[in-house]
């Protein structure tokens, strides 16, 4: 896989991202549970009445975010760096560092988000938490590709918590995905299109306990293969002081950029499932 990843890299992204559309209608229609969720996932939000094109869009930018990976990872970070042609909102986001106040980077799974880092670390120390994958070849292929500039990656534990801590107490930037199933004692049931979803708390109490100014993140796909756009979003209000109010309020902000975006947002994630040994969620439907 590396060896292929190599190979790709060298491809301009056009044609990465052609050949991710016959990839992702490839996984599609393979045997398992992808294409049962990914249906189930969009059904659910009520956005394919809205949208009749959006199963085969949501497939395509699918498998262009696989694709896509090969040169995010391998090409020199300023090649990288060159593949973000616009963003908005950056004025904000760094004159948050330059107060000192520090920036919670709240990146929902939503285009290139592997690029976000790559594009903030070429211009500002940031910090992540990093989860190994299975494979080492593969853990390998990821870290390299992640920890480049000023990069920080950090494990998903205690001292990773605290590292991200110290790195808004430092005034820096640090990045957090909003959208994962929490963990046993670090999760709240909160609404997310219409249904419970067992929501991580630790951005939250990022946020709360030292001041930082959160803001939503996401890297647009441009049409063709031209590049990205990204976005860095303000909260569309204050965090709740309720951990679980506050939660469901990230969630709120969420759905607002997945609408905005909905055919470049990674529907096929079980993002409702529950963990072993949580409680199973309110019998009544969310609000």
């Amino acid at each position: 896989m590396v060896g292929l990843f190599r190979l790709l890299s060298w491809l301009p992204l056009p044609v990465l991202h052609g050949l991710g559309v016959i990839l992702g209608w490839a996984i599609y229609l393979a045997p398992g549970r992808h294409r049962a969720r990914l249906k189930n996932n969009l059904q659910q939000t009520g956005l394919l009445a809205r949208h009749p094109h959006l199963l085969g869009q949501v497939i395509g930018e699918t498998g262009k975010g696989v694709m896509e990976l090969a040169a995010i990872w391998l090409r020199p970070q300023e090649k990288v760096v060159r593949l973000v042609l616009e963003t908005t909102g950056l004025e904000r986001f760094e004159a948050a560092l330059r107060a000192g106040r520090g920036a919670v980077v709240v990146a929902p799974h939503i285009g290139c988000w592997e690029i976000i880092n790559q594009y903030i670390a070429a211009r500002q120390p940031f910090t992540a938490m990093y989860k190994p994958a299975r494979q080492e070849a593969v853990d390998q292929l990821m870290r390299k590709g992640r920890e480049r500039g000023q990069a920080r990656l950090v494990p998903t534990d205690l001292s990773g918590v605290k590292a991200l801590l110290g790195a808004l107490r430092r005034g820096e930037a640090i990045g957090v995905l909003p959208d994962q199933v929490a963990s046993i004692g670090d999760g709240v049931w909160a609404p997310f299109f219409g249904r419970w979803a067992y929501t991580p708390t630790m951005t939250v109490r990022l946020i709360q306990s030292t001041g930082a100014i959160p803001f939503m993140v996401y890297a647009e796909r441009l049409p063709w293969g031209r590049g990205y756009r990204i976005h860095f979003d303000p909260l569309s209000a204050p965090l709740p002081k309720d951990r679980a109010q506050a939660a469901a309020a990230l969630n709120r902000e969420v759905e607002r950029v997945a609408r905005k975006l909905p055919a470049q947002y990674m529907w096929s994630y079980n993002r409702h499932k529950k963990p072993g040994g949580v409680e199973p969620p309110p019998e009544t439907a969310p609000q």
